[in-house]
């Protein structure tokens, strides 16, 4: 037997994911968001799943029972979205904060 979906909650979803889906069609004088093959690949299997099952995810450990995404999806949808936005305004991709740091005695507080 199939979970109840709240329907309200899937067309939110799927109204989020067809959003970021035809932010990739270019605007006149605007740069579509460079999404990655993965990205294209989840956007357009979450989408599958929505219209299909109302759910994009069939695990209950993974989220709630009444919700379309899982936590992980959302938090995905977050990140592209996110990523989208900030092409658009011309930000830089936030780089690692793993990098070498210079040595105490090579630094000079002068």
């Amino acid at each position: 037997m199939p979970r109840e979906v709240d329907p309200k909650r899937t067309r939110k979803a799927l109204r989020q994911v067809r959003k970021l889906a035809s932010l990739q069609e270019a605007v006149e004088g605007e740069t579509p968001p460079d999404y990655s093959g993965w990205e294209k690949e989840f956007l357009s299997e979450v989408e599958a799943r929505l219209d299909k099952y109302g759910s994009a995810f069939a695990d209950l450990g993974k989220g709630a029972p009444d919700e379309a995404l899982s936590r992980l999806q959302a938090q995905k949808l977050k990140e592209i979205e996110k990523k989208a936005k900030d092409q658009a305004n011309g930000k830089e991709p936030r780089r690692s904060g793993f990098k070498r740091k210079a040595p105490p005695w090579a630094k000079s507080d002068e």
